[in-house]
């Protein structure tokens, strides 16, 4: 059973950069404390340091890592640059899409910062209910409870999994709430 509630332009714009991050959004999520100082501080070169900056406060504000770290908003490069002292934060971001390293990078960043996928069975659970919860007590359209069950996923580590997986997990489960309810 095909289930499609969102529109082209939400699910163009799931889990991307839409448009740049506003300056507050810049503070919020692209802030490197000095626990990230130190990590980041291990990488060599430049285009390391970058790089593993670039995919730390992406999945920090996204939920999930870029496939491809050249299509960063320039005021995020800048931002860091700023930070990790880079004069040119385009040549280096350029570098480190050319490594191997981006994919050792993403798992120490799951593993030093706590990122789970959905499948693990406690994150599976306790969105299950969260959502179950608000399913049984609201009215909320199925796109809104996406955009919501998007920001639990965000707020508690989970990286997003595929722009219709999560359309069919809200479908099915609004779909059980409303067969038990009625």
């Amino acid at each position: 059973m095909p289930v499609q509630f969102l529109t082209a332009e939400q699910r163009a714009n799931y889990g991307r950069y839409v448009a740049g991050p506003t300056p507050m959004d810049l503070a919020r999520y692209f802030h490197l404390d000095d626990t990230d100082h130190q990590f980041v501080a291990g990488k060599r070169g430049d285009h390391n340091r970058l790089g593993f900056s670039v995919r730390l406060t992406t999945v920090r504000f996204l939920g999930r890592f870029l496939d491809d770290t050249t299509q960063t908003p320039v005021g995020v490069l800048n931002t860091l640059a700023r930070q990790l002292e880079l004069d040119d934060p385009a040549r280096c971001i350029a570098d480190y899409h050319d490594q191997r390293q981006r994919l050792r990078h993403i798992e120490e960043i799951r593993v030093r910062y706590g990122y789970v996928e959905i499948t693990e069975r406690h994150v599976g659970y306790r969105l299950t209910r969260w959502l179950y919860v608000l399913c049984w007590t609201g009215t909320d359209r199925p796109s809104v409870l996406f955009e919501r069950a998007t920001s639990w996923l965000i707020t508690h580590k989970v990286l997003l999994p595929g722009c219709s997986t999560l359309e069919r997990y809200v479908a099915r489960l609004r779909s059980r709430v409303e067969e038990r309810l009625w």
